[in-house]
This record gives C-alpha cells, structure tokens and sequence, in this order.
C-alpha cells in the first residue's frame, strides 16, 4: 500500500540489523544506552553535526554570620530556615538516618557510660542511704540512666536544619546556604564559607549540601526575594530519563544519550512531599517555563489512569502548547499491560502528545538486563501500556528502547544503573526527536509537532506482524534516518494536523477518535458511523497564504473491505470534510480484531497515511453452559507470548473464581494475568495478578466482574522469564463465573429501628448465601470557616496566554477526642489528576502550633493524628475567578477509621421484627436459580455507636453476599476480602435528649432584685475590666487605677482576684521583669488570702449527693474556687523562682503569705517557695500536665536534674492538648544544664516541626 512507500522501505533489512549482533566490550557499552534501535547511530554518523545541538528540552521530572565580602547596597538580608530531609527522596533520608542514628548511638553510649559511672561512685561512697535527700540523689542519677536508655529507644531523627539567607547584590538575587549541621566536621558548611548562588537559569551553577548525602540543589528566588525555592530530586528517575536524552560523554561516546548535542531545562513535577506524585501546580508552572524558555521539546514520563481521555485542564494547556508554540510533547504510555485499553493519561490518552511504548532489543537484552540467552527478536516489554483509549484511539503512538543503563544522582552513590519503563521510552523518543529538530533547523525546515508526528508515524518499522500490534507497539520502532528523510521530501507541504471526530449515527453518543466496538451487542450487526475530517493549523497561520488554498484529494484505504466499508475518495478542504462508513463485525470469529481507515494523498501517495481511522473489535464468547464455566485448555507460552481471551460476562455474575495451571518445564516461569472491563464513564476495571511459578502448578484466584460487560483476560509470560530454556510451557485456565443478584449494592441504613430488606437471587448457578456487613469507618462532613481568593503574583503562575492563576483558599477545622487515622475527602475533585478542569488541589492538615501532620492532593491518604484540635488547609487553582466563587463553600469528608475493637459488626435477620424481638437470625442458606430469597440487615445497637462524633456524620463499612468455594477460604466473614463486596453506610440518628436537662431545683432560695442587680453590675465591671489591653504604659495606668478601684469596692471577692491575677499574667510587653514577679506574687495572695481554706477543706472531705441539684451546684462553685486557689499558687511559685533565677538568691522575704508584716532583720527566712508548693500539694496533684512545671522546677532547683526531667518528660506524655512550646523549652534548657548536648540537638530539631514559624508554602 502507499503508505509503506517509505515506512517499510528496508524495514527487513532494519530488523535484521537489531537481530544479528554479537556482544563485545564495544557493543555492551553501547547497548547500555541504546541508540542503533530508533537509527540514532546511523544517523548522527551520517549527520555529525545533527547531535541535537540547537534543540531546547524541557524535561519534566521530580542568627547568622555572613561573609563581609557579600555584596549587598541594600542591606536587607532574608533569613529562613529549612528541615533538610523535606527536601530529600526517601531513599536518600534512610541512608543518612542510619549513619546520624549509628553516630548518635555512639554518643548516647558515652553518655550512659558516665550517667552508670556516677552512679557506681555515689554507691561506693554511700554505702548506706538513710537520708531522704540522699535517696532522692541516687533516684536522681538512676533516672539519667533511665531517660538516656529510653531515648535511644525513642529515637525518631527528623533531620537538622539548614538556614538560608538571600539577598540582593545590585545585579541579582544571590543565596548562600549554611550546611553545618549536616557535616562531621564544625569547620565545614559554614555560611560564611559558601559560595553564593542565583537562579539556575542565570549562572548555571549548583550547590551540593555535604560530602554524607553528595545531594546537588539548585535555587532560584521569587517573589522580590520572599520566596527561595530550593531544587533537588524527588527520586532518582529525572535524571536518568535526561540522560538518557542527552548523556554526554566526551571521552566514552557510545554512552552518549541519543541527542548528545541538545540542552535541558529541568522542570520538577514530582512533589516530594507527596514521594514524588506530580502535581497540577506542578505540572502548570512546568508548561509555563518551557514556553517562557523557548523550548523545543518536552519529555514527561509520568502519567496515572483517567476517567476521560484527551480531557481535562492540563490537556487543555498542552493543546495550547503544541498549537499555538508549537512545542513537540512527547510523553510515556504507561506501564500497566499486557492488557489493551491500559494505556495512561495524558501520554496514552491525549492526541497532541506523542505517547511511546517500550520496546526492548536483543543487545538490550544482553547488555543491559544480563540475560543469559537474549530473544531472538526486539519485542514490547510486558508490561508496556496497550491501547486502544476508551474512545477508540489508538493511544500508542510509536515505540522506543524502554530500558537503559543511564546517569543517576550523586546521592545515590553510583554513577548509573539500570531502569526500565515507557518513562525511559520516552526519552528515548524525545532525543530521536531532537536529533531531527537539529537537522531542520540546520537546514532551515520549519519545524512543526504535526510535521514531525507524521514523519515519525509513516517511516516507523513494524514490531509484529499481526494488524493488532498496532495496539501494542503504536506505528512501530522509530527510525529517525528514515523520518529526517520524509520531513527533507515534505518540508514544501502545508503543515497540518488531521483531527478526527466520529460519531455512531443515529444515536447521541459523545464524540470519539476512533471506532471501539467492545460490547457483544456492539459485535452483532453492522453499525453506521459519521466521520469528520479537519485540517488544522497552527494559531499564527495565514488566511489567505495557507487556509484558503488548502485543498487535498484524498483516497481512501481500508485494510479489510469487508469488515469496514467507505468512500473512495474526498476532496479535503480548510473547513473539513465529512463522510460515513459502515463497520460489519458480523463474520469475525472470536477475538481480538484491528482495522484500519486512513485517507492518502492521490498526488503525493509517498506521504503515506495523512490521516487514520483505528477500528479496534473484540468479539466475546458467549457463556451459555450452566454452571458457566470456561476453559481454555493447552495454551503454549514462549518468553514473551501473549494470549488474549474475550468473555460476555454473563448477566447475574458478580465475580468470578479462576485457575491456572502448568504443565512441567525447568527454569522458573512468571506469568501476568490480567481481567479488565470497560464501563461508561469509569476507569477501565483492572484486576490484576503476577504468578510466578518455580515447578508446575496450580493457583487460584478471585476477582470482581460486573454482568453483561466484555471481560478480557490476558495471560503473557513474562519477556525475559524462561528465556534460555528453550522450553514450551503449557497453560490450563479456568473460569467459573459466580453471583448473587441483589435489588440494592449499595445500603443505605437511614438510622431508625427498622431493618433494611435486601432480595438476593442466584441467577446461574446454586449459590451459598452467607451474608456479611461491617461498619469501620466514620463519615463527618465540614464546610469551611474561611474561605479566601487571591491572584498569585509571581511569573511562574502566569500562564502563556497572559492569565494569571487564582487561588482559592479554603480552611476547615475538625476535632478528635481520641487519637485516630483519619482520611479527607473532597468527592468532587479526588482521584482525578489530568481529567478534571481544574488546574490544581493541595491540602494540608497542621494543628494549633502549625506543626503539619499531613499533605495530600488528588489521592488522599490516611494519616494518624493525635488527640486535639486540627486545621484543614485546602488550596484550588485555576485562571477562572467563576469556578473557584462555586467552590467557597465546598464540603469536606473527613473519614476516621475506627479502631479493631470497635468496628460494627451487624446481624442478619429472616423476618422484619427479629431487630427488636431478638429471634430469626439469619446466617446462611443455599439460593436455587429462580427462586428469590428476602433477607433482613439490622441496625447497629446504639450501645455500639461511637462516641463524641458529630450530628450528622455517617457511619461506612461494606457488605457481602457470597462465599468462595475455594478450599478452607471463609471470607463471607471479611466483605473487605471478599471480591464482592459493596458499600454500606448508616446515618447516625439524632443524639438521645438529655431529659434533666432543664429542670429546676424547688429547694433553691430565689435571690431580690437588688441582689441579682448588684451582682450584675459587680460582674459587668469585671467582665469591662478583663477586656481592656495592657499594651502601652498608659493602658496599663488605666488599668491599674481600675483594678485598685474594684478591689476596693470588692476587697474579698476571689473571682475579681483571680482576672486580675490573670491579666498581670497575660501582660505581653514588661519592662521590669523582677518588679512584674512581685506584682503577681501581690496579685496571688491576694487570691489565697480572700478563700476560706478550712471551709474548702471540709467540703471536700465530704460526699455530695449526685442526685441533689443545689449539691451539685455547690460542688461546682467549690471546685471552681480550688482551681482558682490551685493557679493562684502555682503562679506564686513560678514568679518566685523567676525572681531567684534573677537575683541569685531566694526572694522568700517577697512573697509570704504576710509578706508585708515580714520581719526582714530576722537572720532565719523560710523557704517560701517550698512551703508554697506544700500548700498546692494539698489541693491538687503537682504531677499532672496542669501544675508540673513547678514539680520539675523544683526539682532543677535542687540540683536533680534527671529527676526533674523525668517529671517533665511525664507531664509531656500524658498532656492531651497540642504541645506547649514552654515544656519543651524547659527540656532543652535541662538537657544544656546536664550536659547532654546530642539531646539537646536532637530537642532543637524538633522544635522546628513541632513548632514551625509559619505553614509551608503548599
């Protein structure tokens, strides 16, 4: 046919070159970075200066001491600081934290060595301890022993912190980074020592933090210096896909890349805060960059599973991208075959992206994978992604080498190592690519995408000889001499991209790219389709120079007439061309089935197909015979063979027990086994397994399939498994398909008494109806308490269209009265990446302290949060103000997982009333075809119900019907395990009403009018009194003269006392710290003298009658005055010690209880602080999280330290609330006074995440 005028020319002669190597030292290195398979070999010896030179490639991947030398007119310098592990890969954090634990081992060793040392001294030298501060000693030195133990036990390494400086030398932003807490040696990573930075782009210059963790950064500033962005690796992939591109090795050529010549921008979308997941923001300010840096070319090996194909936000810039820029995209397929329809979003699915399979060559066999016997042929990788899309496109658009031995990070210790991927292929594809833009633009071809897709399409060699390959492999193996040689013939044609839009006639179905008749009742008759034909432009083309005189004769090819039927000809003009053809599927046997349509040029029949229409059939069995079980006997597997089997799923079924089994062979066998189904508007339903197998066998499986849908089963040995054995391995499989027909999968439990009726039925075959449901899960739903909009204002945000991106700020806040795993979800926007409009979402959840628990995006996960109240920070992008005005009040799930013991687990009942009546239970019974079986789920029992959980919330579990008829397998029990399971939700009831809530106590004596008057007012003055600010000294003076005033007026009332005790504590900005101290000292005998502390004790010492209202408000007056006496105390003892740390004495002449009356000539003064917290003693327990600090101050003070910081170390474990930043100041401070610096150190990390500054940029 005309198109292989060019494609085929040699194509035997091009396999025959790839098949006949032999390995030697040269060939190895070469087949390490592999170049001969796409002809990037030949053509650069042919084109020596065609290296790629010319060609830009965006690659998409993952207090201080200055120098006095530093320039800097301003005199401003920015300061922050970093946690270093945030800004490096997992893989690169384990290694370093097990040399700093191996280090801090060490240390801590020393530590312990001396604490047992002290203390064996102190035995030796105290051979009997009677005395009591004897005995607290030696506890003291036994818990030093104790806490140094523990910490190593406990030991968590958050990493050390980095600060940063930037500031502007006149000309630039310049960075300097100090790195001291990173090195072995103090003199090293100095900040004075660094040598400054700019934005990469500049200089080109980068940074490395240490000689532990080799890691290279790079920075850039933004935002006039208010934002540095420092740039490592999310993983070790971006580096490997640019070297395989680009790789220069000027003293080893043949482990060049395949575009030596060609340059990089690196653009990081993978996040490592999320282990490198790409994100929207990422991916958007990578498109930008590469437009604003004029790039040639992009190479994105990344991708995930859409729900649309070629739709979304991000498809939308793209399009932008390669139509109006005319940048090249060329990006990954995906790595989920050996089944069709796998191919991944946005390289499979998008049609302005050259998406590329993998493909793996004898020499890269041998080379680099290190078979012992390479394949006799280069074939696709196992697990290269298959089209075609949901919507019939092709989804694969040619192939490349998907597996190199290619450059890796310092970091990871190595120079290069082997990975393999369509993320290598891609690359691969993406230097082939840029090998031709260096020769068009040396010789002065316009370069366009469309010109180059089409080049790349029509000279690609086949990879298989059976139409379906296309599926498989796309067009075939790229060759780049062949494509330079059609772009050379075709420079003079219109550049045109021929977008196809087909529609079923007669019905409205969304448009589609292609023809996929999947569905059995699809196969049965012949159907008739609308085909429309547009020639598309680039933006800036001319009117009247290239539109209008556009016109085309095309002839139409069909490769099998009598399946699809067209015109033979069209006359093609600028505003398209439409047409109908019939596809007839009737005749087809059994299988899997590829067409194609493609229109060529009748004047120029050597450009091959300027246009193609993929038709992709798969014709199911249908399973009549009952029980229905298929199987599909003596099937043959050599390294690398696939085979494919298409079922009608018959009606009824819901999952299905499978069974493979093989036949003797002596090497190991592994094997891919895939089911996958295709429902509207879902991702492709994929079960999948890898079965390997080291002597003939028999496993069995389980998965869910949905009735009346195709399933395609893919059974492929693995391309490199068995390889050498020469052995034929033979496949039995099995299918058994099973279900229970239900009227409702999903059960909804509206929170009554009533049960809920679910009518089961087997439909095939006699099944065991052991139902099974649990609730595990609690549902909570949140609207936001702040909502924000705003424009975001740096360049990296401005699209290349000149919008600038908004951001929507949304924060909810939730509690938890445990500690739980928790899981957010927003239901409109979760688990969708590329098919969604919107540009971006990011959420983090941090607590009052800012401290960040957990960061997510489009695939939320579950994360372990403490007891407390939280944060919820969600952020939305886009350049449309409107969408983001209906997302201001958007709702939040937030799911918390029960634990074990508290899961839900409901009962089944054979009659309506057996809930209430406790009878008719029901636990099993065998349906009969036919016959329809009522069955009935009870409520939860509300002693059952979690507590503290919000109105409105919903429990969430799942449901199951079936049992396995596998041997000893019991998951009717388990629906999570079971493969037909389905969700359950209750909604929680309105809580109980508390039916003494209300009432009024008879006994009670009413107050006078006067009375409650007075106390009003007494109340409204102190209520005045606690709102005033204290901020500057006049409102502190007006303050003072109120207080005294109210103390006149109320001279013994405690709760006046105790706000203004409360204020002087509070007061921010003190200038006399010492005459402060006295102040509240004043303040809190003031407190203590107004309370009858005999009268409080004697209540207390008696029982009050829980039955008895007035008791009980008695007894809640009293508790209050305590706490009141307890705080006053308490306070008294801290602004004692305040005052001794500051004088260096005791101040006990300052605060007794008579402090004025004091008799200062007396030469014997009571230890006041001691006698004080003797009296808090009395009245609360002083080792609780409330009081503490005064226990572990006095212990500090006493000289034991380790004693003291077991205490606080306590008070720190069993606080509830978020954590108070003054304890762990306090640690630090003892953990310095002891001595024990590698604590103190590991404390100060800490404290940067326990308590950071601000939330980080998201």
């Amino acid at each position: 046919m005309p198109c292989s005028s060019i494609g085929d020319s040699g194509a035997g002669d091009d396999n025959g070159r790839l098949r006949n190597f032999k390995l030697t030292e040269s060939t190895f290195l070469a087949s390490l970075m592999p170049k001969k398979e796409i002809a990037a070999d030949r053509f650069i010896e042919a084109h020596p200066d065609y290296d790629g030179r010319g060609v830009l490639i965006a690659i998409f991947g993952t207090t201080l001491v200055v120098n006095p030398s530093w320039k800097n007119p301003s005199g401003e310098w920015h300061v922050g600081c970093k946690l270093v592990y945030e800004l490096f890969t997992k893989t690169l954090t384990s290694r370093l934290k097990k040399e700093r634990k191996k280090k801090w081992d060490e240390k801590n060793q020393e530590e312990i060595v001396k604490a047992v040392t002290h203390l064996d001294e102190f035995n030796q030298k105290h051979t009997k301890v009677e005395d009591a501060n004897l005995k607290k000693a030696r506890e003291d030195l036994q818990k030093r022993i104790d806490i140094l133990r523990k910490q190593a036990e406990s030991f968590h390494d958050k990493g050390p912190v980095i600060d940063a400086v930037v500031w502007h030398d006149g000309e630039v932003w310049r960075v300097a980074i100090d790195t001291q807490s990173l090195e072995d040696d103090s003199d090293s990573g100095k900040l004075a020592d660094f040598i400054p930075l700019t934005n990469y782009r500049i200089e080109r210059k980068f940074g490395v933090f240490s000689k532990l963790d080799a890691c290279t950064f790079v920075v850039n500033v933004y935002d006039e210096g208010k934002i540095l962005s420092i740039v490592t690796d999310s993983s070790p992939h971006g580096t490997h896909v640019a070297g395989i591109a680009t790789a220069f090795h000027p003293k080893e050529s043949v482990l060049n890349g395949v575009a030596p010549g060609a340059q990089l921008i690196s653009c990081k979308i993978g996040d490592s805060r999320l282990g490198s997941m790409e994100t929207g923001t990422g991916l958007t300010r990578a498109l930008i960059a590469a437009v604003e840096h004029k790039c040639d070319l992009i190479n994105m090996s990344y991708g995930e599973p859409t729900l649309l194909p070629d739709y979304g936000r991000f498809v939308d810039l793209v399009n932008e991208v390669v139509n109006k820029h005319r940048l090249i995209f060329v990006s990954s397929a995906g790595n989920s075959g050996p089944a069709l329809s796998t191919v991944g979003a946005p390289g499979g699915t998008t049609s302005s992206i050259i998406g590329v399979g993998a493909y793996v060559s004898p020499a890269m066999a041998s080379a680099a994978h290190c078979v012992v016997e390479p394949p006799s042929e280069g074939i696709e990788y196992t697990w290269s992604s298959r089209g075609p899309t949901a919507d019939g496109d092709l989804g694969v658009c040619v192939s490349a080498p998907g597996g190199a031995v290619a450059p890796v990070p310092t970091w990871t210790l190595q120079r290069r190592m082997l990975m393999n991927g369509t993320s290598m292929a891609s690359p691969s594809a993406c230097g082939g690519i840029a090998l031709l833009l260096s020769a068009m633009k040396a010789e002065g071809i316009p370069v366009s995408p469309y010109s180059v897709r089409k080049a790349l399409e029509n000279t690609a060699i086949p990879v298989g000889s059976l139409p379906e390959d296309k599926l498989t492999t796309g067009q075939g193996l790229m060759q780049v001499d062949k494509a330079h040689e059609y772009i050379q013939k075709s420079q003079d044609l219109p550049n045109v991209w021929y977008r196809v839009k087909i529609n079923q006639s007669g019905k409205s179905t969304p448009t589609t790219r292609g023809i996929y008749l999947r569905e059995a009742s699809a196969c049965r008759q012949s159907t008739e389709w609308s085909v429309q034909v547009q020639p598309k432009f680039h933006e800036d083309a001319s009117n009247l120079e290239e539109l209008v005189p556009f016109e085309e004769c095309i002839e139409l090819h069909s490769s099998e007439k009598a399946v699809v039927r067209a015109p033979e000809y069209l006359l093609l003009t600028y505003n398209g061309r439409s047409f109908n053809i019939v596809v007839d599927p009737t005749n087809l046997s059994e299988g899997l089935h590829y067409f194609e349509l493609f229109g060529v040029d009748c004047k120029a029949p050597w450009r091959g197909p300027l246009f193609r229409i993929p038709i992709t059939i798969t014709k199911a069995m249908a399973v009549v015979n009952r029980p229905p079980v298929v199987s599909f006997s003596r099937m043959p597997f050599q390294p690398g063979h696939i085979e494919r089997r298409y079922i009608e799923v018959p009606l009824g079924a819901s999952w299905v027990e499978a069974t493979i089994q093989t036949s003797a062979f002596d090497t190991t066998r592994r094997f891919f086994v895939d089911a996958v189904q295709i429902c509207p508007l879902q991702r492709p339903k994929k079960w999948e397994s890898v079965v390997t197998f080291s002597s003939p066998a028999a496993k069995s499986f389980a998965f869910p399939v949905v009735g009346g849908r195709t399933m395609e089963l893919t059974i492929a040995q693995f391309w490199s498994s068995g390889i050498g054995s020469h052995g034929t391995t033979v496949v039995e499989f099995e299918v058994v398909f099973h279900g229970i027909n239900i009227n409702k999968e999903e059960v909804v439990l509206d929170g009554s008494e009533a049960p809920t009726r679910i009518d089961a039925e087997a439909l095939l075959a006699s099944e065991k109806l052991a139902p099974a449901a649990f609730l595990n899960k609690v549902r909570t739903s949140y609207r936001p308490v702040e909502s924000k909009l705003s424009a975001l204002a740096t360049d990296r945000d401005k699209l290349p269209s000149g919008k600038q991106t908004l951001l929507l700020t949304l924060v909810f806040k939730f509690k938890l009265e445990d500690a739980a795993e928790v899981k957010p979800q927003i239901p409109l926007l979760n688990n969708r990446v590329y098919d969604t409009k919107f540009e971006s979402q990011f959420y983090m959840i941090s607590d009052a302290n800012k401290r960040v628990y957990a960061m997510g995006d489009a695939y939320p996960k579950s994360s372990k949060l403490p007891k407390g109240e939280f944060n919820l920070q969600l952020y939305l992008r886009h350049d449309n103000v409107q969408y983001l005005e209906k997302l201001k009040q958007l709702v939040l799930f937030i799911e918390r997982n029960l634990e074990e013991k508290d899961v839900i687990r409901l009962s089944f009942f054979s009659q309506p009333d057996g809930p209430i009546m406790g009878n008719g239970s029901f636990k099993s019974s065998t349906l009969v075809p036919g016959k329809n079986e009522a069955i009935y789920l009870g409520p939860p029992s509300k002693d059952k119900l979690p507590k503290n959980t919000p109105q409105g919330s919903v429990l969430l579990g799942a449901i199951s019907y079936g049992k396995l008829s596998f041997a000893g397998q019991e998951l009717g029990k388990t629906p999570q395990k079971n493969p037909a399971s389905y969700r359950l939700s209750y909604i929680l009831p309105p809580n109980k009403l508390d039916e003494d809530k209300g009432r009024s106590s008879s006994s009670a004596c009413p107050k006078t009018v006067s009375e409650r008057l007075e106390e009003e007012v007494r109340d409204a003055k102190i209520k005045f009194l606690s709102s005033l600010k204290q901020d500057s000294d006049n409102e502190q003076l007006e303050w003072k003269n109120l207080s005294s005033s109210l103390k006149s007026e109320y001279p013994k009332y405690t709760p006046l006392l105790a706000k203004i005790l409360e204020a002087l504590i509070s007061r921010s900005n003190v200038k006399d710290k010492i005459r402060h101290d006295e102040e509240v000292i004043d303040a809190a005998n003031d407190v203590i003298d107004s309370i009858d502390k005999d009268e409080l004790a004697k209540f207390f010492l008696l029982k009050s009658d829980p039955e008895d209202e007035e008791a009980e408000k008695i007894k809640k007056k009293m508790e209050i005055t305590r706490d009141q006496l307890a705080d006053a105390l308490y306070q008294k003892g801290l602004a004692l010690l305040d005052i001794e740390s500051q004088e260096g004495e005791k101040a006990s002449d300052l605060a007794s209880s008579d402090a004025k009356d004091v008799d200062k000539t007396s030469d014997i003064q009571p230890d006041v602080f001691e006698e004080n917290l003797k009296e808090l003693k009395r009245w609360v327990d002083v080792k609780s999280s409330k009081y503490g600090t005064l226990l572990v101050l006095q212990e500090r003070r006493s000289g034991r330290l380790g004693t003291a910081l077991k205490v606080l170390n306590d008070i720190i474990q069993e606080d509830g609330d978020p954590p108070k930043k003054k304890l762990y100041d306090l640690k630090i401070s003892l953990l310095d006074e002891i001595g024990w610096s590698h604590l103190a150190t590991y404390e100060r990390q800490w404290m940067f995440v326990r308590f950071p500054a601000s939330l980080p940029l998201f």
